[in-house]
């Protein structure tokens, strides 16, 4: 780790939601998946403040229900019990009473309060929880061989391909400050209000509503510009604990390094964001679209996340064709009144459309850099001075494969 200097935001090489102060981590197979891992945990030694965003959906899961309610009643929790291979969605009265099941036992296991105790899950949704594995699986769960946090980010994961995780540090009143992330996510991503289960640690001292305030303003910019398949899940919430740990002044917006808390979690979401995207399911690129020149931040999200929404945008960039009609055509039913003689769009460094014509540009080269992973769209909109940047992934065969046979 390098020195932290003031307002100097340093990516830790632990890449942990335990690398903040008073915090462990760990997961197991308790039996709703055939092996993998599937029930985690995170602890925090002090109950924290807490905030959260949740999904649009109004098909809620019963555990999002569950940690909403317990969390209004004091704005704190101490743990967050997560299982995987089953979301608790539609699963009605059943559902919600196996939610409040989960929240009691691991609760009494640690010996505090009931709404100490966030619980969510992610999986099949209409099925009932095996509540007998789980259950079982609560009462070993805080043995010591459990307590790794490869292991939770593992058991939080459906059919991602590898883990998503992200550590900063830097100083504030002098102290060190921490933030640590991991976040599960690669179908039913859309840019709505969360958009998958993330989960956020610092040891920050911070009050509840000026941690909201800022997850708010950071989601809007990093979970919700993003998408994979155009469709919200039932399960979507992102949490963020603080439990003071690192014993900096309560952090305010009048403090005067609030805006070096609020980048460094905007550089945790921002890397979830994107690693979320990437993983799409079946996806082999990621791809970043960046408006400028819009009259209003609001109308360049809105293009940026047309554009990158569209099917046939994603498609295009999978099989390598530079067709920037379809861009084009993304951009003009987005909602934004535009000037099309106006706007210039490009692929990479390559322009391929301005002043409401084809540019003129070697198909091969814009073919060949459609190849790379990582792969860029600008549309300059020369409205204005406002900007925004979206991600997402190309859409695949391996994408309806996944999706043809995810029940069987």
């Amino acid at each position: 780790m390098q020195a932290i200097t003031t307002n100097e935001i340093i990516v830790s090489e632990k890449e942990s939601v335990t690398l903040p102060k008073g915090y462990k981590a760990g997961g197991m197979h308790c039996g709703i998946k055939r092996k993998r891992l599937d029930l985690g945990y995170i602890v925090s030694d002090v109950p924290a403040a807490v905030a959260g965003v949740y999904t649009t959906n109004l098909f809620q899961a019963a555990p999002l229900l569950v940690t909403q309610e317990s969390i209004a009643k004091e704005n704190k929790i101490q743990a967050i019990l997560v299982n995987s291979g089953n979301a608790n969605a539609c699963t009605g009265e059943q559902g919600l009473a196996d939610a409040l099941t989960m929240q009691k036992e691991f609760a009494y296991e640690m010996g505090i309060q009931d709404h100490l105790v966030a619980v969510t899950s992610t999986g099949v949704i209409g099925e009932l929880l095996p509540m007998g594995n789980i259950t079982n699986g609560i009462k070993q769960i805080l043995q010591k061989e459990y307590e790794n946090e490869e292991n939770f980010k593992k058991a939080i994961l459906t059919t991602d391909t590898s883990t998503k995780e992200i550590a900063v540090q830097f100083t504030i009143d002098g102290k060190t400050v921490s933030i640590g992330g991991a976040a599960k996510g690669s179908g039913m991503i859309h840019p709505n209000m969360a958009t998958m289960l993330g989960f956020v640690t610092t040891d920050a001292n911070i009050a509840h509503e000026d941690l909201l305030s800022a997850l708010r303003e950071v989601t809007n910019t990093t979970f919700n510009m993003i998408t994979v398949d155009g469709d919200t899940s039932t399960n979507d919430m992102v949490l963020v604990m603080a439990n003071g740990l690192a014993e900096n002044n309560e952090l305010t917006k009048d403090h005067s390094e609030w805006d070096v808390f609020k980048q460094g979690l905007q550089i945790v979401c921002e890397s979830l964001a994107k690693k979320i995207a990437r993983d799409g399911e079946g996806a082999t690129k990621l791809v970043e679209v960046k408006v400028n020149g819009a009259f209003s931040t609001n109308a360049a999200r809105a293009v940026g996340k047309s554009i990158i929404s569209s099917n046939l945008v994603k498609t295009a960039i999978y099989g390598t064709d530079p067709n920037w009609g379809r861009i084009v055509t993304a951009i003009g039913y987005s909602g934004v009144p535009v000037e099309p003689t106006a706007i210039k769009v490009s692929i990479g460094p390559f322009t391929v459309f301005e002043n409401g014509l084809p540019s003129q540009f070697i198909e091969e080269e814009v073919k060949e850099y459609l190849e790379s992973e990582n792969v860029k769209l600008i549309v300059e909109l020369n409205q204005g001075d406002s900007c925004a940047t979206a991600w997402g992934c190309d859409l695949t065969y391996d994408y309806v494969k996944i999706n043809a046979s995810y029940r069987t």
